[in-house]
């Protein structure tokens, strides 16, 4: 029990720092990006490569570069390249197409993502991807299982507490209110002097860097990373969270990742243990497609709906 307990408080905050990244993006700024789940891959590529060492020809395992890094550069150089990443498909897509056609594309790339790395064999394993990737001071601690998942987990939380602190600074600054101006009505923002696609490039950028520290933190923690675990449904597992919990309000954000991941997506492997357990995934997906189409029809604010911002001038006006 103590296992499970703690695997899933993992993946709780895997959950969170990821819902917070994607909530920069959707809840924020108003971008449906349904690629989200290949930034979250790439940070988990990049962390793997820099701790597995250079490739072996001899090994069965086939990858174009590695290295030996010490924590907590892999988790660091994960956050880059999720970052780097954002900035390359924001430029391509957020400049030429907006709203239901930028969403659009999206989908498509990270489809097209899954594919491409699972038919490259020789460039990160393909379809059969990486195993017996090292976990941070694994060996050096010597702990026992259930010792080193506590590590781990402490080692997390203070990652996401950093994580929690840049994303709320950047809510509560002029640079927040810029976003969420964009969000309600980009024209209007623009006649403002705004630029909105800069503005969407920017939240692209940092969203894809919480989401590759996310892949990071996950993907040390499982030891193996493969397509089949990062398809484009993957994404809409973390949508879920937001629009659950809030869209916009950050502690909402948070609420909605324990609740989807911790007590929803986990709470229906439950189901399938009084019939056939190969219902699981099933039951999983029909479950959050309902969820996500009972929120945005009963309540689309979600279960902690974003706070309207009062200003000083415009408040002192209202009472005047």
């Amino acid at each position: 029990m103590d296992y499970y307990v703690l695997t899933l408080c993992v993946y709780i905050v895997v959950a969170i720092i990821s819902c917070w990244g994607l909530n920069l993006q959707f809840g924020e700024a108003g971008v449906l990006n349904f690629a989200f789940i290949v930034f979250v891959a790439a940070g988990a590529y990049t962390a793997s490569i820099l701790t597995m060492g250079h490739p072996n020809s001899a090994s069965y395992q086939k990858y174009f570069w590695g290295a030996k890094l010490p924590w907590p550069l892999p988790w660091l150089a994960a956050a880059v390249v999720g970052g780097l990443l954002g900035l390359a498909v924001g430029m391509i897509v957020l400049r030429r197409l907006r709203g239901d056609y930028q969403a659009m594309v999206l989908l498509v790339v990270a489809i097209m993502a899954t594919y491409l790395v699972s038919a490259a064999s020789g460039f990160l394993n393909g379809g059969i991807g990486l195993s017996n990737i090292p976990a941070p001071f694994k060996g050096v601690l010597h702990l026992s299982q259930v010792g080193y998942e506590v590590f781990y987990l402490g080692l997390s939380v203070l990652t996401a507490v950093i994580a929690f602190e840049v994303v709320r600074r950047i809510n509560s600054s002029p640079l927040g209110r810029v976003l969420r101006a964009v969000r309600d009505n980009e024209a209007a923002a623009e006649a403002i002097g705004h630029n909105a696609a800069a503005t969407k490039l920017l939240v692209m950028v940092v969203g894809g860097a919480l989401a590759g520290l996310a892949g990071a933190i996950e993907v040390q923690f499982i030891s193996a990373w493969a397509p089949a675990g990062w398809t484009y449904p993957e994404t809409f597992g973390l949508f879920a969270a937001v629009i659950v919990g809030g869209r916009g309000n950050l502690l909402g954000v948070t609420l909605g990742a324990v609740l989807v991941q911790g007590l929803f997506l986990e709470g229906t492997v439950l189901f399938p243990s009084i019939g056939n357990p190969e219902l699981v995934g099933a039951v999983q997906w029909i479950s959050l497609a309902l969820l996500i189409l009972l929120f945005l029809w009963f309540r689309p604010q979600g279960v902690l709906p974003e706070r309207k911002r009062r200003f000083g001038g415009l408040a002192r006006g209202s009472r005047a």
